[in-house]
């Protein structure tokens, strides 16, 4: 975080996880997140309002590419997420069930 006395908007899980996760609801604009293992701090530009408890994108994500976080593998994309848009149900699906469903 740029400013160490500002609480983070949204937090990773480790390096190289795709997604984060919104501490507080979130309306589009500048974000200031971070991670809880790797970089110090990332910032965003929110294209979509993210509930809090929701995930982010950190990265341009194409369709059927993994969705990682807590360095796993819990999602796979359903069409193309451009960073710093909302990630739900409505463009990623679980990938415990990906590939059992047409």
């Amino acid at each position: 975080m740029k400013d160490a006395t500002r609480a983070p908007d949204f937090l990773a899980h480790h390096d190289g996880d795709v997604v984060a996760v919104a501490v507080r609801d979130l309306e589009p604009g500048a974000a200031e997140g971070g991670y809880l293992r790797g970089p110090a701090s990332v910032s965003l530009e929110l294209l979509d309002p993210i509930p809090l408890g929701h995930k982010v994108a950190l990265v341009d994500l194409e369709s059927g590419q993994d969705v990682i976080e807590y360095g796993l593998r819990v999602g796979v994309t359903t069409e193309k997420i451009a960073r710093g848009s909302y990630v739900h149900v409505h463009n990623i699906r679980s990938a415990r069930w990906h590939n059992s469903i047409a």
